[in-house]
């Protein structure tokens, strides 16, 4: 079965104009086309090598992806959405939440039990192996650990159990047990929810304008469609910092968040700002990430932190910290590098678009996410978080159990504006965080785009791929 979740080859590499409209196929709908999963389309694959150039006097300039497929502004509403949805799909059981709880920690407790009996010096003579071993040891545990994650995830969306008690007692201790700081990510990820793919109120993994990205790197805004392309090794160093560091950078100094805190309604982001030593993190009580109500939930969340470290520090002193990076360490190092890879991927993409203040409603920003397919792994061992995060930005208070039934109902909705990648699965995910990290460094407007349609925003590179940047103009000296 052919597979309709990414241009040919052909298309990757092409560098369209942005006065090139791709219009064979801008009426075809991805539920159209054949599907290997639940979720194996993408507007990504409309592009075509023979589209036609549409310039007619007057005519609505088409938006088009940074692939140089057509996009059009999503015109239903949220009311569609959820009047799609069947009614069971909402309900919720703290039995089966509690059930796949004790799964992870089950899988967790199994995993590490068997281990420590049987891969020692006594069992397995050979030191080699025996490394091996352990280190497939951590992988393991980092997937049943993203596992617990997930489920606490759950927990913090209301959508674990009908009872808030539980919901939030449940991600508490899940959370504070990987170091994470519940209420505290709670709130914060709340606010993404409520502003994803707005570029002024985002919360997570807000792309860099040409400006700003720009300026980051000492460049001037007419240089970068002049910039010679990064080089494949830079590019891998760049995802492989990001996917070590990024989710503690997240939390300690809300590096890949917005960065406009002066308009939090209390005052509290006046002078503040993203970065070691700007006031913005997920442990003060007094960040603009929250609000004066809410700093005995940030208090709490620290001190399930610290209680876990108290207890991590002990193990290590008792057992001997060599050994607690490799129970617990090195395992938290893979939950840390699958958070940021799956929400990466479910944001970044150069069939998304990201919206301007202005331009961006709910609905929009709900749409501007991607699905995709991690396997097995990712249904079963991660509860479809990568498979169904569409649906979850829309109505997240449905619990992943039902998530499959409700993908399918609300794209019949959706049409050609749900957005999914599902190309060679477990494997075609992993390729795919280089990818977007080799197509997407910043987001610009389209040229010739008006109105509202001058909002939305979509991906360029310096590295040849999709549409080029736009061409500015060399300032006139003085």
């Amino acid at each position: 079965m052919t597979t309709t979740a990414l241009p040919n080859e052909a298309a990757l590499r092409r560098m369209a104009t942005t006065d090139s409209t791709p219009v064979s196929s801008a009426n075809i709908s991805p539920l159209d086309s054949p599907r290997s999963s639940r979720s194996s389309t993408s507007l990504s694959s409309l592009a075509s090598e023979d589209a036609t150039v549409q310039k007619q006097a007057g005519e609505k300039k088409q938006l088009v992806d940074t692939y140089g497929n057509p996009f059009e502004i999503p015109d239903y509403t949220i009311s569609d959405i959820h009047k799609a949805i069947p009614k069971h799909c909402f309900e919720r059981s703290a039995a089966t939440g509690l059930y796949y709880v004790a799964r992870d920690v089950v899988s967790l407790a199994t995993t590490f039990y068997l281990f420590n009996r049987f891969v020692t010096p006594g069992n397995i003579p050979s030191t080699p192996l025996r490394a091996g071993l352990w280190f497939l040891y951590t992988v393991v545990q980092g997937l049943f650990g993203t596992g617990l994650w997930v489920l606490a995830h759950e927990c913090g969306h209301q959508s674990f159990s009908p009872s808030k008690v539980l919901n939030d007692t449940v991600g508490w201790f899940c959370h504070s047990a990987l170091l994470v700081p519940y209420f505290s990510w709670k709130i914060s990820h709340g606010k993404h929810h409520k502003a994803t793919g707005n570029l002024e109120r985002d919360m997570v993994f807000v792309p860099s304008t040409r400006e700003e990205w720009a300026t980051k790197r000492g460049y001037l805004l007419h240089q970068l469609d002049e910039l010679t392309e990064e080089t494949p090794i830079a590019t891998l160093f760049h995802l492989i910092t990001q996917q070590i560091g990024g989710w503690p950078m997240y939390l300690f100094t809300n590096v890949t968040g917005h960065n406009k805190h002066e308009g939090q309604r209390e005052g509290r982001g006046v002078g503040k700002h993203n970065g070691f030593g700007g006031g913005v993190n997920h442990f003060n009580p007094n960040s603009p990430l929250y609000e004066a109500k809410d700093a005995k939930l940030i208090v709490l969340s620290d001190i399930g932190i610290l209680i876990t470290a108290s207890i991590l520090f002990l193990v290590g002193r008792t057992y001997g910290f060599s050994n607690l990076f490799v129970w617990y360490l090195a395992p938290y190092l893979w939950v840390n590098h699958w958070l940021v890879a799956i929400t990466f991927l479910q944001h970044t993409d150069p069939s998304l678009p990201h919206y301007s203040a202005d331009s961006w409603t709910y609905t929009r920003g709900a749409a501007a996410t991607i699905d995709r397919e991690f396997g097995f792994i990712g249904r079963q061992l991660l509860h479809g978080i990568v498979e169904t995060h569409v649906l979850h930005h829309y109505v997240s208070t449905i619990p992943f159990y039902h998530a499959d039934e409700a993908s399918d109902a609300i794209r019949k909705v959706m049409g050609n504006h749900y957005r999914s990648d599902t190309k060679g699965g477990s494997i075609g995910f992993l390729k795919s965080m280089y990818r977007s990290m080799r197509w997407c460094e910043w987001v610009e407007p389209m040229e010739g785009a008006t109105g509202e349609d001058a909002g939305v925003m979509f991906f360029r590179n310096r590295n040849g791929l999709g549409l080029p940047p736009a061409k500015v103009g060399k300032p006139a000296s003085s």
